[in-house]
């Protein structure tokens, strides 16, 4: 956890998809393991995962797409429906890559993503098994912490502000350095537009007009691992008790002194139940 993470043990690629510029990282081989960020301001794959992708490279071969409108991927806003349109994305990427139906892992927006496609009528990802990390359930709408992660303006103070209602421990919300490197991906070329967009709020007298967008997780029959940091900041304590207590095949990891990115700031425990899970025949 610093400014600079060092030698990277992956690497990072582009393709175009259906003309998309599309980056991910790459690394490891055999089985394919997908990775899926966040949504948050400078959410993107390599700050998610960099304490992830290494081990699980040990053991798969780990693919982790920047989404559509986040890091290095193209900006690309779908207005109407966002989250159909990152997925529809996303499941074409998987198609490039001949890599369809591969177990795939999400942490808050990509574990929501992933949830969100299992439940539909007509799902596109089809994985073999699903882990969501803090994705899914209901957020704390009153927390200023929740509110932090959408009114941000690009200052250090407000990226702070940020990494405080991700992470637990104070250590990475005291450390600018890492702060800097979260803003530059923040700040990428038309990163803090894209972002900003998808939180745009109709008022309130149009919005019976959008079509509901809960999540029926009683339709999910997928092999689900429902992985929550104890103290998470943004989430209210038990939330994934509205997934297990619906979906036909979900466990829960509870894992101590973590918030909302538990693989960040526990990523010994939480690769060792990533491994585990993804290896199960």
């Amino acid at each position: 956890m610093t400014g600079d993470p060092g030698p990277k043990p992956y690497q990072r690629k582009e393709i175009l998809v259906d003309g998309i510029e599309t980056s991910y990282l790459e690394a490891g081989s055999g089985k394919p393991v997908v990775l899926l960020h966040g949504g948050e301001f400078g959410g993107e794959a390599e700050a998610c995962w960099e304490a992830t992708i290494p081990a699980l490279a040990e053991h798969f071969r780990v693919i982790a797409p920047d989404l559509l409108g986040f890091g290095h991927t193209a900006k690309v806003i779908d207005f109407v429906d966002g989250r159909l349109r990152r997925v529809r994305h996303l499941a074409r990427f998987l198609e490039i890559m001949r890599i369809s139906g591969a177990p795939c892992v999400g942490n808050s927006m990509g574990g929501m993503l992933l949830l969100f496609d299992a439940a539909s009528e007509h799902p596109l990802l089809h994985p073999q098994k699903i882990v969501t990390i803090s994705g899914g359930g209901a957020l704390e709408m009153e927390s200023p912490h929740t509110i932090a992660l959408f009114d941000y303006d690009g200052s250090v103070e407000g990226m702070r502000k940020i990494v405080t209602a991700l992470f637990h421990d104070k250590k990475w919300y005291d450390d600018d350095a890492y702060l800097e490197r979260r803003r530059a991906s923040s700040l990428l070329p038309g990163a803090w537009e894209a972002v900003s967009a998808a939180r745009f709020r109709r008022p309130v007298e149009l919005q019976q007009a959008r079509a509901p967008s809960a999540i029926d997780y009683s339709r999910i029959a997928t092999d689900t691992l429902i992985i929550a940091g104890e103290q998470d900041k943004i989430k209210p304590y038990g939330w994934w008790e509205e997934l297990t207590s619906q979906m036909a095949k979900a466990r829960v990891l509870l894992v101590a002194e973590a918030g909302h990115c538990s693989q960040l700031e526990q990523p010994d425990e939480v690769n060792r139940a990533l491994i585990a899970f993804l290896g199960e025949d």
